[in-house]
């Protein structure tokens, strides 16, 4: 299965909207929102297949045991996250949490146990078409992990099809490097601004290290006719070092 991911660089681009469009054009039965921390696709395209949802399992947190729990404090003293208050009594913070094990290894009375925290939750809506994706909970640092996880939901599930439209993150973080990997083509949109431009250059250097074809939609290009020169120039390499050596 080929899969086309659209990436943007930065927000307000008009990602998901294109995203959407191409969806509608192409008939494709099979699609994706990796913007786990704010997804969105499924307001534009309305699937209307029944929510399948799962709990996603992020890393461990610690739990303290008040019952066992002998005060010592050993575990706020070696904390290296500053996760663990007292307030009469000993308690882990969730969202400051690494689950390390420090605390539950230093325990002299095996008060303290590490156990998986729900990180988000997976999304599966499949009847003809399948769409999966997938919400973050506030706080977790596992988006990355959780893209990869929409991803090979999708493929799991898709049968034998012929390609898949991806909608990816805005940024350049953990999310837009999981959904970058193992892609056959990014559709960048930009946008001719100043911010536009930095950002498309951040997402064609990435693209270009992990191997990946792009190519470049300029959105509301007609708002700065300068600015859209640039946008071109850089697209056909004349402009920077990189993207001279590695022609798109």
């Amino acid at each position: 299965m080929k899969q086309l991911l659209i990436l943007s660089g930065k927000g307000g681009t008009g990602k998901t909207t294109i995203s959407s469009s191409f969806i509608k054009l192409s008939e494709t039965e099979t699609f994706a929102d990796c913007d786990v921390d704010a997804p969105n696709l499924h307001l534009l395209v309305r699937p209307e297949a029944e929510e399948e949802s799962t709990a996603y399992l992020g890393m461990p947190q610690a739990n303290i045991n008040t019952d066992t729990c002998i005060g010592c404090g050993l575990c706020m003293e070696n904390c290296r996250f500053d996760a663990i208050s007292n307030e009469g009594e000993y308690k882990v913070k969730p969202f400051s949490c690494e689950g390390c094990g420090v605390c539950e290894m230093l325990c002299p009375a095996g008060a303290i146990s590490l156990k998986p925290a729900t990180a988000g939750e997976l999304i599966l809506y499949k009847d003809h078409r399948v769409f999966s994706t997938a919400k973050l909970k506030m706080g977790s640092g596992n988006s990355g992990k959780l893209v990869t996880e929409v991803k090979k939901q999708m493929k799991d599930s898709a049968g034998d099809v012929l390609y898949s439209i991806i909608d990816g993150s805005p940024g350049i973080g953990c999310p837009v490097i999981a959904s970058l990997t193992g892609v056959d083509l990014v559709l960048i949109v930009a946008e001719p601004s100043v911010s536009g431009i930095s950002d498309m250059k951040r997402i064609l250097a990435a693209a270009g290290q992990l191997g990946v074809k792009a190519a470049v939609c300029v959105n509301k290009y007609d708002i700065n006719n300068k600015k859209y020169r640039d946008n071109r120039r850089i697209m056909q390499g004349k402009s920077h070092p990189f993207y001279r050596k590695n022609p798109l």
